[in-house]
């Protein structure tokens, strides 16, 4: 196993429990890729996902490997409200978790009345549109035949007349404008798609299962932080007899009678084996000079660093958390269209919509008299944006903290020490070139599918977010468990169940 990313564990705990005998190679001195931790003062901060969609995918794991369930080994709580929005004009919103007839009525009565059913309808539509894809995109290995997942756009778009025409929305900006009709609508549809990395101006309609997926099974927070969630999957990883060698980086592949026989390692020594699980494609390539790992007619990753990174705010508050702030708040930027700039140009968003996470969690803070808090923007990789020219990072989180003081006033003045993590910062934790954060697998024309588990080198599997079924926790879940499928069942393996 090449690295212990989250899929990777994911993979590698299942794989043990049956039979195999799993060793994992990482190249950093820890595990969990990046679901990392910062740590300084008795402060500690998620410096990557702050909350847990779709947890049922990590209690399938737990269910699948062992007695204790996932809440023996952590402990979720969902977060209520699931967000709060604080959009361009001022107007704010918060939206209760999990229940579609509360955020109705919350988006009614902020936005006036109508707003909350338009939501709502688009909800409906988004269902349909998730009930399409799970299989295909989540549970199953990708289709030999997958251009026809490229093909129809499976969300349900309502037919709207422009000019003489009558068009179907065919991106989420487009449902933004013409199914939800109002600005803010836009906005909370946008930043759905912005927390994963997406343009909403080219993102596929089908990526509306995004907030449908966090609408229909809530959002979670894991007590202690969501590296607590890494924490417990290496744990299992443990129990199960899975060895791990850190600081070990794999530089080549080994190949015996067309298959994958073992890895090389930096430091000369040889390590062999009879199935070989991989990080990213492009990786992959580079550990297999002169050998294409993906045959013809298969999916073709996309260069890495076509994709954006974030920069990660980690703050230091004297005073203490406010009774029933919201966990998560995202801040609207004042200028949506000079936003979306960061994926076609170098440079950064000057007001970027920025993410907030408060969690009420002592295990993150010194004592009741001081706060941890998290701002998060999606902004240019390293490939595309010089992050350590001198004052690059400082500069633009001096403007996210200028955005985030809009829904937390008096930020600034409470702030003892902060750290700015930039994807410089995630290039060297992942290795994911420029930093760059892996999006989910994405239906229909516009979507973005992302290679294949399987190889054209029989024994060489591909796992996490640069791999089917791409980024986000549930998403490297779901990986993990379809590539230990694809290894314990062989290639007629359907999907999980």
């Amino acid at each position: 196993m090449i690295g212990a990313g989250m899929g990777a564990m994911a993979a590698a705990a299942r794989l043990a429990v049956a039979g195999h005998r799993v060793v994992v190679y990482e190249r950093t001195e820890t595990y969990g890729g990046a679901v990392r931790r910062f740590e300084r003062d008795g402060f500690g901060f998620d410096t990557g996902p702050g909350v847990l969609p779709l947890p049922a995918v990590w209690r399938d794991l737990f269910l699948k490997t062992g007695k204790e369930p996932l809440e023996d080994c952590v402990r979720l709580t969902q977060v209520d409200p699931s967000s709060r929005h604080v959009f361009a004009d001022g107007t704010e919103v918060s939206l209760p978790n999990a229940s579609r007839a509360g955020v109705v009525a919350a988006l009614d009565e902020a936005l006036g009345s109508g707003a909350g059913q338009r939501w709502g309808d688009f909800l409906v539509r988004a269902r349909e549109a998730w009930d399409r894809t799970r299989r295909p995109l989540l549970e199953e290995p990708l289709w030999p035949n997958w251009a026809v997942l490229a093909g129809r756009e499976p969300y349900p778009a309502v037919p709207h007349k422009r000019l003489l025409r009558t068009r179907r929305a065919a991106t989420l900006a487009e449902i933004g404008a013409w199914e939800l009709r109002d600005p803010r609508l836009a906005a909370l549809l946008a930043g759905h798609a912005l927390g994963y990395g997406l343009d909403p101006g080219t993102a596929p309609a089908s990526a509306a299962v995004l907030p449908y997926m966090e609408h229909a099974f809530g959002v979670w927070y894991v007590d202690g932080g969501i590296r607590e969630l890494a924490r417990a999957v290496y744990e299992r990883c443990m129990r199960r007899r899975v060895e791990f060698v850190f600081g070990a980086e794999v530089t080549g592949v080994l190949e015996k009678d067309g298959r994958a026989a073992g890895v090389e390692l930096a430091d000369g020594r040889v390590a062999e084996a009879d199935t070989v699980v991989g990080t990213g494609p492009w990786r992959l390539r580079g550990l297999l000079p002169g050998r294409e790992p993906y045959g013809p007619g298969a999916v073709e990753p996309t260069a890495e660093e076509l994709f954006p990174g974030r920069v990660v705010v980690c703050l230091a508050l004297r005073g203490g958390r406010e009774p029933g702030a919201a966990h998560r708040t995202v801040v609207h930027s004042p200028d949506a269209t000079a936003e979306l700039d960061l994926f076609t140009a170098a440079g950064t968003p000057e007001r970027p919509t920025v993410r907030i996470d408060r969690p009420d969690d002592p295990a993150l803070r010194p004592d009741a008299a001081h706060e941890s808090m998290v701002v998060t923007a999606t902004v240019p990789s390293a490939a595309g944006y010089d992050w350590s020219a001198p004052g690059a990072a400082d500069a633009f989180a001096d403007r996210m903290a200028a955005a985030a003081e809009r829904a937390v006033p008096g930020l600034r003045e409470r702030v003892l020490w902060r750290e700015v993590r930039t994807p410089v910062h995630t290039e060297r934790e992942t290795g994911a070139v420029g930093g760059a954060v892996p999006p989910p697998s994405l239906a229909g024309a516009e979507g973005t599918l992302h290679p294949s588990n399987s190889t054209a080198i029989p024994g060489l599997f591909g796992v996490g977010g640069w791999s089917h079924p791409g980024g986000g926790l549930p998403h490297a879940g779901m990986s993990g468990a379809l590539v230990a499928g694809l290894i314990v069942e062989g290639p007629d393996f359907r999907g999980s169940q």
